[in-house]
């Protein structure tokens, strides 16, 4: 049995012999599953029930799967898993950059999608059991370790379950440089057939995301800093 067993999984698929596959295979590994054949479908499903995670097709007729990912990211923070065509690597960056946690080049062996999906579930924060909150402050952002929550002024900032995991990852060690292979290790990211080198990549993509929530100018950020030649570095105040 899966270690995320008993997580609620939707599967957005418009290919109905994958969609059950895929089904009764992670059903198989203890997951409850729902499937639906196309964005539509998926937003019916979703405004009923809760989901653990969404492993979603890119290539979909109608909304596809960046566009349908980018939708969801204006009020979820539910964790996303793309399905890509072979050899897409533009599909793959425009989807991290619209949100999605990970993303698994088609065609690929079951396992390694139950292996990226446990990744992802446990990257997902568990509220810490404290008697106080410790706060780091990012001019006008305050980020809540113990409970992994963000907040710009008043407002509550929505973060994915990969940038909660870079979050958690930096305010363990705030002013110390993380390597981006680290990085990749400590995000789950690494072994893929991608080679280290692409997963990297993905995670610049996604510090260039949790930057746009963080800096008042993601070009020239003060929190979130590059160390040229060594990685990044997160910067309090």
């Amino acid at each position: 049995m899966s270690e995320g067993a008993e997580a609620h999984l939707l599967i957005v698929d418009d290919d109905a012999r994958i969609r059950e596959l895929l089904k009764r295979f992670l059903q198989r590994q203890g997951f409850y599953v729902s499937a639906a054949k196309d964005a539509a479908h998926a937003r019916r499903l979703l405004a009923g029930l809760d989901f653990d995670m969404i492993v979603l097709d890119v290539m979909m007729p109608g909304e596809d799967g960046i566009a349908f990912t980018t939708a969801l990211r204006e009020t979820l923070d539910v964790p996303i898993l793309l399905l890509t065509a072979k050899g897409e690597t533009g599909d793959r960056i425009n989807g991290l950059e619209a949100g999605a946690d990970d993303y698994l080049s088609k065609p690929f062996e079951p396992k390694e999608l139950l292996l990226r999906i446990n990744a992802i579930l446990r990257r997902v924060p568990h509220p810490a059991q404290s008697v106080g909150p410790k706060m780091l402050h990012l001019g006008g952002v305050r980020y809540d370790v113990e409970n992994g929550e963000m907040w710009n002024g008043e407002a509550p900032v929505r973060l994915t379950a990969t940038e909660s995991m870079l979050m958690k990852i930096f305010s363990a060690r705030p002013g110390e440089v993380v390597g981006r292979a680290q990085l990749v290790e400590d995000l789950g990211r690494g072994g893929g057939p991608d080679g280290g080198g692409a997963q990297e990549r993905a995670v610049d993509v996604q510090i260039t995301r949790l930057r746009r929530k963080i800096e008042a100018d993601p070009k020239q950020p003060r929190y979130l800093q590059t160390v040229r030649g060594a990685g990044y570095m997160l910067v309090c105040d």
